[in-house]
């Protein structure tokens, strides 16, 4: 059954790569519609977006704003993604919720790539989208040369809806193509209508004819009037240009300036007329009868645990019940309009609305919150991302301790990019994300929020150690200290096993030597002494067997053989001679094709093995890298990644195999694990 749409608020997400403009694009947005004040702080409008200390101390936004306008009558919901890749986890839940991704680029060929992976996560989720060239009034060079360069990062084919028009250097104004109409800008006030120019009709003709030739590739009976000379109606070619755009068969390009305005009121009268309804995300979402979508959960303040949703099909009112995914129930403690950091009660929130949800402690992003009153799973979790860097860390004062937990804990229900893992053995707790700079502004907001101070280190790299030959070691644990004493002694041959074998035990002794039922002690007693090897690591592959013992009818017990078990392994070690093994990974590497080799030679330049080198499936100038590289030389691999590929190299890791380290690097890998290293 469709979801009525009638009365329903828009939502629109502004994506794009860092410093393309997304924010000041919203401020403008919010500006030229009325909902900030212009005369706000001495003249400068009131800013909504990046109002973080972490992001305004960047200078680019770290996670979602949200806001909301109205234009002409009609309410929209915005949502301005974070751009760099380090950030990017804050928006996997939101933008399938989005009635159109508007993707904010620079008019610069050079940087025509940068749009790649925020088009194919786009084309992925089936979530229809447009494009704002941003920055126009700064622009060097025409746009055909632009489109040229954006062509190829676009599996939909890129529909220019204008064309500029110039004065001198400068962009002054557009040609509307499917209007045929020119506009003028006029600094503060909406762009004045003008004849088009003559000089560049023809210009026009050429460039909407194409236009008409992009979409015609889609209805036939518009390909049909064009091979005939017959002028289609501008009434058919909006409906062609707004099917298409909804369906993602084309992607249509605009253009305009955030810091002027210029272009703005266009793009807010595309979204008007061209919008898809909030039924289809509904649908794509999975969302039948009536529910709230979690954008994603943040911890405020007095405010406790708040979940930013969507709403669709009904109206939400405060109090209403809703149904987790696994079938608890929960009602709305509260809702609140959201602009910005500013939050405001309301009582209900409308089909389409964006809205933050009070006392709703289970509720995860990713997940509908069904007003249906039976429990609805939303049709395509977000992908997990995988953590590119970690630090290990600890509180500062051992006091903190119950509270950091606490607090890494909220961090990471609000940020899916973090992960939390704790290492026994290395004695660690380990904070990963997408990034050093994520990390770091994890680290940040502990302190600031939670009033954590945090020490950091690096990982600790799980070394282990083998043997190099066999031995036959005798044993014999004695001690008498009145009464019962303890008596244990046992013979056993240790041998080397092929890499990836593990531990292995065998019992060969003949005639009661040992009892069987202290066997698993000496067992016990021989893994006890594998946890630290002669190098200061645990030791692997390789095979004890214990073959000969003695017992005393008094004094022999479990503990004693477990004791003597593990005096005998300890003392083959030492003779065995010790071989430590370094934890290799297997990496697949992707970056863009024009800085492949750069990354090959990285990888080699930290012991990597390349493994091979092909085209990334589905990625027009992309290639995919595979290698074997040692665990520690991964640290800080992404930032030299990112920093060859434009900020748009990745990587997934996974152990492989051990691998026998030698030399300088192993000596250096010991003496680290020492006490007092």
């Amino acid at each position: 059954m469709p979801i009525q749409t009638a009365g329903s608020v828009r939502a629109l997400a502004l994506v794009g790569p860092t410093s393309a403009g997304k924010t000041a694009l919203l401020e403008s947005l919010l500006l030229t519609t009325g909902a900030v004040d212009r005369r706000a702080n001495g003249g400068a409008a009131e800013k909504v977006g990046d109002s973080s200390p972490e992001a305004r101390a960047r200078g680019h936004s770290v996670e979602l704003n949200l806001a909301d306008f109205e234009f002409m009558g009609d309410r929209y919901a915005v949502i301005d993604c974070p751009g760099s890749l380090e950030f990017c986890s804050d928006l996997d839940a939101a933008v399938p919720a989005v009635d159109l991704a508007v993707v904010v680029a620079e008019p610069d060929p050079a940087k025509a790539a940068l749009l790649q992976p925020t088009l194919r996560e786009l084309e992925r989720l089936g979530v229809p989208h447009a494009l704002f060239v941003n920055k126009m009034d700064q622009a060097r060079g025409n746009l055909h040369e632009l489109l040229e360069a954006l062509a190829p990062v676009s599996s939909a084919p890129l529909v220019a809806r204008q064309i500029p028009t110039w004065e001198g250097d400068h962009v002054s104004g557009f040609i509307d193509l499917a209007l045929e109409r020119a506009f003028v800008h006029r600094p503060g006030e909406p762009s004045q209508q003008v004849e088009i120019p003559g000089e560049l009709r023809e210009a026009e003709a050429q460039a909407r004819f194409h236009m008409l030739e992009q979409i015609a590739d889609f209805d036939d009976e518009l390909l049909e009037q064009l091979l005939s000379d017959v002028i289609p109606s501008r009434d058919a070619v909006f409906a062609d240009l707004v099917r298409e755009m909804n369906a993602g068969l084309i992607v249509p390009v605009f253009f305009g300036s955030a810091q002027t305005g210029f272009g703005v009121g266009r793009l807010l009268k595309a979204l008007r007329h061209e919008m898809p309804a909030p039924d289809r995300a509904a649908e794509r979402i999975g969302i039948e009868g009536g529910g709230a979508y979690v954008l994603k959960t943040a911890y405020a303040g007095q405010s406790g645990k708040l979940a930013y949703a969507r709403v669709f099909g009904k109206t939400l009112d405060d109090g209403a019940e809703l149904v987790l995914p696994d079938g608890e129930r929960c009602r709305a403690g509260g809702l609140f309009a959201v602009q910005g950091p500013t939050l405001r009660k309301i009582t209900a929130a409308a089909p389409g609305d964006i809205c933050a949800i009070g006392k709703v402690e289970a509720a995860a992003g990713g997940q509908i919150l069904s007003l249906s009153g039976r429990p609805q799973a939303a049709a395509a979790a977000a992908r997990p991302r995988r953590p590119l860097f970690a630090v290990a860390l600890a509180a500062r004062n051992h006091k903190d301790d119950v509270r950091l937990s606490g607090a890494l804990s909220k961090l990471i229900e609000e940020d899916a990019g973090l992960s939390l893992t704790h290492d026994p053995e290395a004695r660690q707790i380990r904070l990963a994300g997408q990034g050093e700079g994520h990390v770091r502004l994890a680290l940040e907001r502990l302190k600031r929020r939670f009033g954590v101070e945090i020490d950091t280190e690096q990982p600790r790299t799980p070394y282990r150690e083998t043997i190099q030959r066999p031995v036959t070691q005798h044993a014999r644990h004695k001690k008498q200290s009145g009464g019962h004493g303890q008596f244990a002694d046992v013979t056993i041959e240790v041998r080397p096993l092929p890499r990836g074998s593990g531990f292995v035990f065998q019992a060969k002794v003949v005639g009661g030597a040992v009892p069987k039922q202290w066997i698993p002690a000496v067992e016990q007693g021989a893994r006890d002494g594998l946890i630290k090897g002669p190098l200061g690591f645990p030791v692997t592959d390789l095979e004890v067997t214990l073959v000969d013992g003695q017992t005393h009818s008094v004094d022999s017990s479990e503990m004693a053989f477990r004791m003597a078990g593990r005096m005998a392994i300890e003392e083959a070690l030492k003779a065995c001679g010790s071989i430590l093994l370094e934890p290799i990974e297997k990496l697949t590497v992707y970056s863009p094709s024009p800085h492949a080799s750069n990354v090959t030679s990285a990888l080699t330049a930290r012991r990597g093995q390349i493994l091979g080198l092909a085209p990334r499936e589905d990625w027009r100038g992309w290639e995919r890298i595979e290698a074997y590289l040692p665990q520690s030389e991964r640290q800080d691999l992404i930032a030299e990644l990112r920093g060859l590929t434009q900020g748009l190299g990745a990587f997934e890791a996974d152990f492989d195999h051990m691998a026998e380290l030698t030399g300088r690097l192993a000596s250096e890998a010991s003496q680290g694990a020492r006490p007092g290293a």
